[in-house]
Parts: structure tokens; sequence; C-alpha cells
């Protein structure tokens, strides 16, 4: 890295592609005084990280955690990204940001300090800021411990692995890996982390366990005597009461009550879920996150030249790469992978943007509290705090940002030899376009709801689940069978689930895995 100091009397904050230290705090300044002065952006406190591009394939293979576990998976998916980029069939992202408090983002040296600029608005305000403010990510998240407590995991996994081996620990994070999309709190908040408290309590939880453990629980025979109907009722539903049934929480219940679990099986599980409780706000604001980060970039980057700050190439650079993330394929594109979350949230914060300065007709028709109030920061702030993917799409898709991206409505039945244009660019269609677009992003129709419904520890320890089928969709049934497995793994005694349609409540199926 050479020095890039602007000529003598510019008013450029760099000039060329290298760059120094001195350069990435002159423009980190210039950044944070338009985030904040002008964007009136809240953000964590920033930490700003020089790493590799094999570093940042590391980062990529454990899921963006500057400490995590050791596993073979992450090994496994490091040989795969960098096999594709050293092939050149794939990039690399020019920035990592963490949730955490300070805000971590990782640049990539290999970058262009127009790039470093473009990423440090990007991930160190934008992201920032969505981490900070939005509802979901304050109320389910813990910015100022996850990095402690993941200092805590990585350390345990690591003395447990000295003293049990390897292999144990790895058949159970197998297991408990499998089952992460199902050990999340969807509707219960979950505590809040804070390291010092967690060694405490993991420790006093590890010490209570050893001295209560009795393996004689093990050994008590299943009761054989005729009970009446009703009395078999009325122990079943006091079961579910003790038991908190039915819970949506898979490796919660089977941390808490798992009768073969040793104590430091349970600290795994629990480490693993919490990880996934982490995750469980940005699986469902990708759009909005991405979008708003986005947004954030591209007017910092605009204002920044505006100003005279940057260069005309390097403004270039920047559309370039900015045009590159925005972009839409056709359907029928062989790069198509769907709706791009950075181009529709992009463009969703941009049109809010529009609505608010120069409505139609049309926009005061549909957005009557934000059409022509010119305050589209307000705006903003509000919508980046207050919603998630579904809500915000179902609020400010307006029917011109529909037209733009040519979105109509697809009827598609099983029965049918053929599929159905159901809703097109007209009043009813746009709602309906737009509510069934916004359903899409909607993790609880989209991942599968699987609750654990009964199970009689006195007895035979038989674990049921139960599958709510929503609008017919089965699950897989090879990776249906073989996640049983791990449930079965993890819980020691037979499992059973059972697909139950949501509506009717009709079974449509039941399959189980068999201990042992």
């Amino acid at each position: 890295m050479s020095a890039t100091k602007a000529a003598p009397g510019s008013t450029l904050l760099f000039d060329g592609s290298d760059w120094n230290f001195s350069t990435l705090s002159r423009t980190y300044d210039a950044i944070e005084k338009i985030a904040l002065e002008e964007l009136h952006l809240d953000v964590y406190p920033n930490q700003l990280e020089i790493i590799s591009s094999e570093q940042m394939l590391d980062a990529y293979s454990s899921v963006g955690m500057p400490l995590m576990y050791q596993h073979w998976s992450f090994g496994k998916r490091f040989v795969f990204e960098d096999h594709l980029y050293r092939s050149g069939r794939r990039g690399l992202a020019y920035e990592l940001v963490i949730n955490s408090n300070p805000c971590i983002a990782y640049l990539m040296e290999e970058n262009t300090m127009a790039m470093q600029a473009l990423v440090t608005a990007h991930a160190s305000f934008g992201h920032n800021h969505f981490f900070k403010n939005n509802y979901l990510f304050q109320q389910w998240t813990d910015a100022s411990a996850i990095l402690s407590y993941m200092e805590f995991a990585k350390k345990y996994i690591a003395k447990c692995e000295e003293r049990y081996g390897t292999a144990a620990i790895e058949a159970i994070l197998d297991s408990a890996h499998a089952l992460m999309d199902q050990g999340v709190f969807r509707y219960r908040r979950p505590p809040r982390l804070s390291s010092e408290k967690e060694r405490e309590r993991a420790r006093e939880r590890l010490e209570y366990e050893e001295q209560t453990f009795n393996d004689l629980w093990r050994t008590l025979p299943p009761r054989t005597s005729e009970e009446d109907d009703d009395e078999v009722e009325a122990e079943v539903a006091e079961r579910k009461k003790r038991l908190n049934l039915p819970e949506e929480n898979l490796l919660y219940f089977l941390e808490k009550n798992s009768l073969i679990l040793q104590p430091w099986q349970r600290e795994l599980l629990r480490i693993v879920r919490v990880i996934a409780q982490y995750f469980y706000p940005q699986r469902q604001t990708k759009v909005m996150n991405e979008g708003c980060a986005t947004f954030v970039h591209y007017y910092i980057m605009n204002r920044l030249y505006d100003q005279g700050k940057i260069s005309e190439g390097a403004m270039l650079e920047v559309l370039q790469s900015h045009t590159n993330v925005v972009f839409q394929p056709d359907f029928d594109d062989p790069r198509f992978p769907g709706i791009n979350p950075y181009a529709l949230g992009f463009a969703l914060m941009q049109d809010i943007q529009r609505i608010c300065g120069k409505p139609t007709p049309e926009d005061r028709e549909w957005f009557p509290e934000i059409a022509g109030s010119g305050n589209w920061r307000d705006t903003l702030l509000d919508a980046w705090a207050n919603h998630r993917d579904e809500s915000f799409i179902l609020q400010y898709l307006s029917p011109a940002l529909i037209r733009n991206f040519r979105l109509f409505l697809l009827k598609d039945k099983s029965s049918d030899p053929y599929c159905e244009v159901a809703s097109i660019h007209n009043e009813r269609g746009y709602e309906a376009i737009r509510t069934s677009l916004a359903r899409s992003y909607d993790i609880g129709v989209s991942q599968p709801d699987i609750q654990v419904v009964d199970v009689d520890l006195l007895g035979d320890r038989h674990l049921r689940l139960q599958h709510n089928v929503k609008s017919g969709v089965l699950l897989d049934e090879e990776n249906r069978d073989a996640t049983l497995r791990h449930v079965c793994r993890l819980w020691g005694y037979d499992v059973s689930l059972a697909g139950v349609d949501a509506e009717t409540g009709s079974r449509l199926y039941e399959t189980s895995a068999k201990a042992g």
C-alpha cells in the first residue's frame, strides 16, 4: 500500500486506487459526517478490520463470525468456496459486517480505495444503523454480548474436544446443526446474553446436573397396566401442561428434557441454538437490511462526489460496482436466482424518496400519509426501525414499482397441467401481487412448522412431533427422515413425526425413527 494523498490544493480525499490507513481514516471521517448529519443515522461505534482474501473465505465458511468453534462442515465449505474463487468462477464480497457492539466491518486488502470507501459507507453505516435500530434486532439479539459469548463457546467446545474427543463432539454438533432452523424461539423472547454471567451459569448447570444425574431413570420399565381412557386423557393434558407443550423450539426441548444427554452435550445444544437465534432477525430482514445499506452507500458516495471529494474515475468505479449489486436478471436469464434482495430493497428505498418528494396522483391515492410530505429521511428511518421484509413490502410496494419490475401473479395447481395468470397490472391486481410477494418473505410460511406435541417421560418416552402442513406443502422424504434420525440420536428413544393439515386437522402422513 502506497500513500494516496491527493495533490496539494485538491479537495479530493484520495487520488488513485492505492490506499493507506491515513487515507482510510480521512475518508471514514467524511463518510461519517454525511451519514450522521444529513441522513441522521444512529450507529454503534465502528471497528474496521483489513483482511486478506483467504481470511474472507474463512469468514464465509464460519457463518461470518469472527470467533467460531471448529467443525468439519466449515472446512468443507472453505474448500468449496476457495476452489470457485481460485478458478475465477466466483468473486468474493468486498466486505463482511458483524452485528455487534462495536460493529465490526471486514474490508478486503485487495480492494481499491474507491471500494474501501463504498463498503465503509455500506457496512459501517448502512448495516450498522439497521442492526442498532430495527426492532427485531433489538428484541432478539444482544449486540453487546455476542462476541464474548462466542469466545466462551469456542473455548468451551475446545475443552470438550480435549476431554471427550473430536468424534463425540462432532456427532452432537452434526445433529444440532441439522436442527438449527427448528432451534429458535419465534414468539417467545430469549434471555439476554452476558459473557460473565453465561460462564457462571454454565458452570452451575454442569455442577447441578452432574450431582443430580441418576442412571436409574434409564432403566425404568414401561408401564403395562390398563388405564381408563379418561385417566389417560387427563394424564396427557397434565403432562403437556407440565412440559409447556406444544414447544416450537426443538433444540431447546431436547436440551432441557433429553434423558440421555450428559451436561456437556446439553451445553453444546444450547450454544448452537443461541447462534441460530442470533441469525433469526437477519433471515427476516434480508431485503430491508441490504436495501438500507445500498441506499446509504449510494447517497453518501454521490454526496462525496457532489462535494468534490472523490474524482470522476472513483465515482465511475463505484457506480459500476453498485450497478452489479442491484442488477436484476430476467426470468429467462441463466443467471436468474429469483428476486435480487439488493435490487428490490434499493428500489423500494428510492421509491419512498420519490413518493415523498415528487408523487404522482396514483402515489397520492396509495400513500396519502407520505406522498408529497418531503420528509423522506424520517419516513425511511421509521420504516427501517419498525418493519421486517414482509410488512415493509406490504406497506410500501407501489404500483409504479410493480410495473418497473414487471411483476404479475401466477396460480399453479398441481392438479392442473397449466399455470394461470391470476393478477395483472390493474387496481385489484396490484393489491394481490403486493400481498403475495410480501407473504413469500414471511418465514412463518416458508419454514416448516414442526412442534413437540407429546412425550411420556415416565413411560415409553416416545417423542411425538407434529408438522402443521400449510398449503399442502410436504417435507422432502429423504431429508425429513435423515433429520428425524438426528432427533432420535439426541433424544435416545423412539421419535415419530405426524403431518397434519393446518386447516382441516386431518392426518396426512406419519413416519418414525427407532432408537438404537
